[in-house]
């Protein structure tokens, strides 16, 4: 018998049930080797297929111009829209009437031209919409309010 009481083999297998234990928890651990070929085969399929998927980017640039040519500006002109339904198209009384026929020839003589369309804090906002109207349907491209 053993000091305990107990037989002394009995206390040799308790022994050898706690080292298996212990071998077992070694043996237990995550084997990483299989994650790290996939990470590395999926690596290589990026490196291969990245090149492929880059697409090509279309640039027209601009072509340079003759430097002896001169580049002037385009014209601004001002037109007011006043409180009472007139308008000023660079200091000039204009009525409703002739509005239309002065702002196409402004655009037949220089396409270029700006208009900057300002109207008076008394100025009804149908008639600023309308001269912005007007000026599109006569062939003014280029249209800035304040």
């Amino acid at each position: 018998m053993g000091p305990d009481g107990g037989s002394a083999m009995a206390s040799s297998v308790f022994r050898d049930s706690d080292r298996s234990r212990r071998d077992h928890a070694e043996v237990a651990q995550i084997n990483i080797t299989p994650l790290v070929d996939v990470l590395l085969v999926l690596l290589v399929i990026f490196m291969v297929a990245a090149p492929a998927m880059t697409g090509r980017i279309d640039l027209r640039l601009p072509q340079s111009r003759d430097r002896s040519e001169p580049i002037t500006p385009p014209q601004r002109v001002l037109l007011q829209v006043d409180g009472n339904g007139r308008f000023r198209l660079d200091g000039v009384a204009l009525d409703r009437a002739n509005l239309p026929q002065a702002l196409g020839e402004l655009a037949q003589h220089d396409p270029r031209t700006i208009v900057e369309i300002s109207a008076n804090g008394d100025a009804e906002y149908q008639d600023f919409a309308w001269t912005l109207a007007e000026a599109k349907r006569n062939g003014v491209r280029e249209i800035a309010w304040q």
